[in-house]
Parts: structure tokens; sequence; C-alpha cells
């Protein structure tokens, strides 16, 4: 039995070497109009994730005060769970804006400065823009790779989680 190979054994394959990273020559003029025509966009872009950071964190002060003054003025729906309970969504949704602006706010720093740097680049020729440039892309990429990763483990916890008040909401109309 000890010759017969395991069907569900994985793989095995030896590690490739990783090559020393080198630098490999110049950026063509194809590469240069590509970058160049990219930067305004960019730096648009970059600029618009800031005015929509800004409306993120407006339109959370603007849930915390109002909803605790709606709270205050009126009956909610929420009354009946818990009496102040829509000052607490209020609050909730206001902080959960403005939390969700920081996930606006960094990818727009990022591309705003990728943007600009290939701009300084273009006019100053510095390797060193180039160089700020491609570091402020890696961190773009890398900044919305931890995101995602954060969001795939909350997906799970979320769906339980609603499961969870699902079913108790169930048990709490039949009582």
């Amino acid at each position: 039995m000890s010759n017969i190979e395991n069907p569900y054994q994985s793989p095995e394959s030896s590690p490739m070497p990783v090559p020393e990273l080198q630098s490999q020559g110049k950026l063509t003029e194809n590469m240069l109009l590509y970058l160049k025509g990219a930067s305004p966009w960019l730096r648009f872009i970059g600029i618009m994730g800031f005015i929509g950071t800004g409306f993120l964190i407006l339109w959370g002060i603007i849930s915390i005060a109002f909803m605790s003054i709606f709270n205050q003025l009126m009956y909610s729906s929420y009354d009946v769970i818990a009496p102040g309970a829509g000052a607490i969504v209020g609050a909730f949704s206001g902080i959960m804006m403005i939390g969700g602006s920081a996930l606006l706010f960094f990818p727009s720093l990022f591309t705003f400065r990728f943007g600009d740097k290939i701009k300084k680049y273009m006019q100053s020729g510095a390797e060193n823009d180039l160089e700020q440039a491609f570091k402020n892309n890696k961190s773009l990429w890398k900044f919305s790779g931890i995101v995602l990763i954060v969001y795939l483990a909350i997906i799970p916890v979320v769906l339980i989680l609603s499961i969870i008040a699902g079913i108790a909401g169930l048990f709490w109309a039949f009582l």
C-alpha cells in the first residue's frame, strides 16, 4: 500500500526562485503619454473623493443632530421597542457615516497624490517624483485590498447576526 500514490494528497512543487529586482530601463514615449493623460483624471477623482468625504462627514453630523431633535419632538416607531431608541439609531447612523468617510478619504488621497506626482514628473523629469507616484499607487491598492479583506471577513458575521436578529424578531412578535 505504501507504493500507491494517495489521490487526495496535495500536489508538491518546488518553489520558483524569485529574481532580484533590477531597473528595466526608461519609460517609452507612449508610456509617458499614457501617464500624462491619466494625471488630470487621477487628480479629478481625488478631488471629488475629498468632496464626497466632506459630504459624508456633514451627513453624519446632521444625522446625529436631527435624529436626537426629531426623537424629542415626535413619537418614533423605535419608541415601541425602547424609549429614545430613535436617537440611538440616529447617532449610530451618523457615526457610521463619519467612519465610512475615512474609507473614502484615504483612497482619494492616494489617487490625488498619484496624479499630482505624475504631473510633477512630467514637468521636472525627476525620477524621485515618478517613484513617489508609483508609491502612492501601491498604497492605493494595498489600502483597497485590506478594506476588501476586512469586508469579506465581516460578511459572515453580519449574516449570522442578521439570522439571529430575524429569529429573535419572530419570537418577539409571537409574545
